[in-house]
């Protein structure tokens, strides 16, 4: 639905700005409709209440922030291609203003007729084989994304014993042999079977008796026994594989970060451009050494990089053993304890993400020496590098920054850059850019 309505949208605009809809405009609208069909599937818009007035205020940013990306990525092209003053400055801008109106209205007439349909009954009906803990776990997800249109109607299970969940021993409407008849009978339209089928071979008996009704058949395999990142079914060659661990950086997403990372580093470097300098000559002229320090910090996949920094200490430690700095660090020279605290020292790392060794947001790279040892010390403490290292990222706005002297800190900046790897989108990385603006003149864990 969001490529078509940008597509009309667009002709709305021309129209408006009394000009033709020729081959350039169909031309400017078939990119945005490729461009936006990847970026919106980012965002969810259709999951929360339509009376919920938190929701609707999240569904709003959601919605402007796709949309900007989507004009940023168009500009890029515009630019790099030359094409961006052949159109027409009044019909980008009424399409500029336009689209999100059109998108909020588009979107909560779709919501609110999903909300009608459901209290129409209107909806797909389903039942779950095994009233297990994988079960429970299912239907719970099934009952919470309400744009599924799914209601789980029944379990089945043998056992309604100890073994059998809490939760659903008062919910379980019979045993393996009663399902086909159950699904014939109530016009059930989904089976879920969770049971592990080495332990079951009653359910290729099943399988094959449901195969007289028209209900849709899903195994759903215990993968919970795992902490999953990026968890998706996928096929080799035709063979069904389910990714238990995976970067969410695959594909079109990589390339949508990407593009994001270099647009927006060219806009801030361009920004703070007489800032960088102005640094550059103060930590020149206040202390003796390099204006920039090189440090090896791990990157993707592991790969060793160079990080750049403005120097803020009287020493440039990049051995085996590197001491992190303390509060009163007597290393810390007086400028650099004021662009440590502000994080200024860091922005020379922006260089690195138009490299393409970092990104603007992500795990923070720690020293090879600290990676060597924390590694050994922490269970999948490596995961964090199946994304690009950042400039900020979501440990460092919950508290995670600076000095990680004790296992319990390294633990917990971990613990969020791996939450970080699971939700990953281009919504959560702005949301991330947004608060750490907020915290860097407030934040002190940095010294």
């Amino acid at each position: 639905m969001n490529p078509l309505v940008i597509f009309i949208s667009l002709i709305m605009a021309v129209v408006l700005a009394e000009q033709k809809f020729d081959g350039l405009y169909l031309l400017l609208g078939s990119f945005a409709f490729l461009i936006s069909a990847q970026v919106f599937d980012n965002f969810e818009f259709f999951e929360p209440a339509v009376s919920d007035p938190d929701a609707q205020r999240k569904h709003a940013f959601s919605l402007l922030s796709a949309w900007l990306i989507v004009l940023l990525l168009l500009g890029m092209v515009g630019v790099l291609s030359g094409m961006l003053g052949a159109y027409n400055t009044q019909v980008l801008v009424w399409w500029s203003l336009i689209t999100p109106l059109l998108l909020f209205l588009g979107h909560s007439v779709v919501r609110g007729y999903l909300e009608f349909l459901r209290r129409r009954g209107n909806i797909r009906r389903s039942v779950i084989v095994g009233a297990n803990e994988l079960g429970y776990k299912l239907a719970q997800r099934i009952h919470h994304q309400r744009s599924l249109m799914i209601r789980v109607e029944a379990f089945f299970d043998d056992r309604c014993d100890d073994r059998c969940e809490t939760e659903l021993k008062n919910v379980v409407c019979g045993g393996i042999d009663d399902v086909t008849a159950y699904v014939a009978r109530h016009e059930i339209d989904l089976v879920y079977i969770t049971f592990p089928l080495f332990k079951h071979p009653r359910v290729v008996d099943l399988v094959n008796a449901l195969r007289d009704t028209t209900a849709s058949i899903y195994f759903v395999p215990d993968v919970f026994v795992f902490d999953l990142v990026q968890a998706r079914l996928d096929n080799v060659n035709g063979i069904p594989v389910i990714s238990v661990f995976e970067t969410p950086l695959t594909g079109i997403n990589a390339v949508n970060k990407r593009i994001f990372d270099i647009i927006a580093a060219s806009l801030i470097l361009m920004a703070i451009s007489p800032l960088l300098l102005l640094i550059a000559l103060l930590v020149k002229l206040t202390s003796k050494g390099p204006v920039i320090f090189k440090q090896r910090r791990y990157g993707m996949d592991g790969d060793e990089i160079q990080v750049y920094k403005f120097r803020s200490m009287s020493v440039c430690e990049d051995s085996q053993t590197v001491i992190q700095a303390t509060r009163g660090d007597a290393r810390v020279t007086r400028l650099g304890a004021v662009l440590r605290r502000t994080s200024l020292d860091e922005l020379p790392q922006f260089f690195n993400v138009l490299q393409g060794t970092m990104s603007i947001v992500g795990p923070r790279p720690h020293a090879v020496a600290h990676n060597e040892h924390y590694r050994k010390l922490i269970n999948g403490y490596m995961w964090r590098h199946k994304v690009k290292p950042g400039i900020t990222g979501w440990a460092q706005i919950h508290g995670y920054r600076g000095e990680t002297d004790t296992i319990d800190k390294m633990e917990g900046r971990v613990i969020y850059d791996i939450a970080y790897l699971k939700s990953w989108s281009l919504r959560m990385d702005i949301a991330i850019i947004l608060r750490t603006l907020k915290l860097v003149i407030k934040d002190s864990q940095a010294y």
